[in-house]
């Protein structure tokens, strides 16, 4: 993917979870930022990106990308020193007004429904890769940690995803050499 990567993964994953507010039909939106945002008032739901660190098991390898073009087969874009990262999404009921959070737990049960349904981001939305989306625990540690960061608002029920491989390519890919066309090996007595 390009420089634009998380933002594209954030947007994703954002239009997956307004699929599943709108199959609870609870009312309100899903809003991407902050949980203290004044914007996030009247959210359904919220989606925080509280981490971003790298995925250490893809560090050293290549990125190796489907060009897209089918020719007799298909072609592969190499990238050398591609950053691979993993995303860590909050999800949290939001502050609809007026309502309970009752309501709001029934949309973040849809949502928790879609994306154990289908787990995988993929397609144009996502650079024609695939993102992995896991449920993550959080120990109660790391949950204070996260809502400290919000001294004004209040506690409200939350859970974390990780997105994962989201990749940071170079501008240009590696051009590979071509393939060897004819290859032959004789073995044998020689008359």
């Amino acid at each position: 993917m390009n420089a634009d990567a998380i933002l594209r993964v954030t947007v994703a994953l954002r239009e997956r979870l307004k699929v599943a507010l709108s199959r609870s039909q609870v009312p309100g939106t899903v809003f991407v930022g902050p949980l203290d945002d004044p914007d996030a008032s009247g959210a359904a739901l919220v989606l925080f990106l509280y981490r971003i660190a790298p995925a250490a098991n893809l560090r050293n390898l290549e990125h190796r990308v489907p060009s897209g073009k089918s020719k007799p087969e298909p072609s592969v874009v190499v990238y050398r020193n591609s950053f691979p990262l993993d995303l860590y999404f909050l999800l949290t009921v939001g502050t609809t007004p007026g309502s309970s959070e009752e309501t709001l737990l029934k949309a973040l049960g849809y949502a928790i429904q879609e994306i154990q349904n289908v787990p995988d981001l993929v397609g144009s939305d996502v650079g024609h890769e695939t993102v992995h989306v896991t449920f993550e625990s959080l120990t109660t540690e790391d949950a204070s940690r996260i809502w400290a960061l919000f001294p004004t608002a209040n506690y409200r029920t939350s859970i974390a995803y990780l997105a994962t491989p989201v990749w940071i390519d170079p501008p240009d890919p590696v051009a590979l050499p071509e393939p060897v066309g004819h290859h032959e090996l004789f073995a044998g007595v020689k008359a």
